[in-house]
């Protein structure tokens, strides 16, 4: 989802995320690759910034409450509504499967993931493919070669669509680990990849708010520049 930048949506981003990020959506225009078709004509030459969580979906982060090694979280969904805000959760596929039940009750604080991605589609978020298994592509390359890499991800879709009723669009690569040629294979079959690649417009690249360094700490004393104002000294540079 796109929105104007603001500190507050800057502040809950690396606050609550487990691995978030920016993308800068400047001058945006109908046709390009990660124009949103559901904006209204007026917000294509608006500065923009989608705000984006990876790698859950974890109920307790989600929902509130505490995992299941006892640590404590704020209700994400809650916070963002608050501040009428809807953002876009890139998830790991295997957390939606029935076989991840078990595990997502024991480490999620006995609620199933896939309730937590149905939680997010139902107030209104965006939940796109962060691949099926996780696995870094250059790694599952080198094991299972591309074509099992392009079946991963198609898995990720189908365990998605069962939820949302739609294909996602969007997929971001674990720690966005991507070549060129073959962020292009995947394009070709309908989806915009989400990177921080050099080889698309720096509009379009994605912003890694480093968050995830911190978890569990206290921002002010986090040793990576992860507060907001960096993020947002980061968007404003790509102006």
């Amino acid at each position: 989802m796109l929105h104007s930048p603001s500190r507050n949506v800057g502040a809950l981003c690396l606050a609550l995320a487990a691995g978030s990020a920016g993308v800068p959506f400047a001058s945006l225009r109908a046709g390009s690759p990660a124009f949103h078709p559901g904006l209204p004509a007026a917000t294509e030459n608006r500065k923009l910034v989608a705000l984006t969580f990876d790698d859950g979906p974890k109920p307790y982060v989600l929902l509130g409450g505490k995992s299941g090694a006892g640590v404590p979280s704020a209700s994400l969904l809650d916070l963002l509504d608050r501040q009428g805000v809807k953002a876009t959760f890139f998830v790991m596929g295997w957390r939606l499967s029935k076989n991840a039940d078990q595990q997502c009750r024991r480490v999620d604080g006995g609620v199933p993931c896939r309730q937590g991605a149905e939680e997010e589609h139902r107030r209104g978020h965006e939940i796109e493919n962060h691949t099926y298994g996780h696995g870094a592509f250059s790694l599952m390359k080198r094991r299972y070669g591309e074509e099992w890499i392009l079946n991963d991800i198609e898995k990720g879709s189908s365990v998605i669509q069962a939820i949302t009723g739609a294909k996602p669009r969007y997929l971001r690569p674990p720690d966005w680990d991507i070549w060129e040629d073959f962020r292009q294979r995947i394009e070709s079959r309908g989806y915009h990849v989400m990177t921080k690649s050099s080889a698309v417009p720096p509009a379009l690249r994605d912003v890694d708010s480093e968050d995830y360094f911190c978890a569990g700490r206290n921002l002010s004393k986090c040793p990576k520049p992860s507060d907001y104002d960096y993020v947002l000294r980061t968007l404003e540079q790509r102006e």
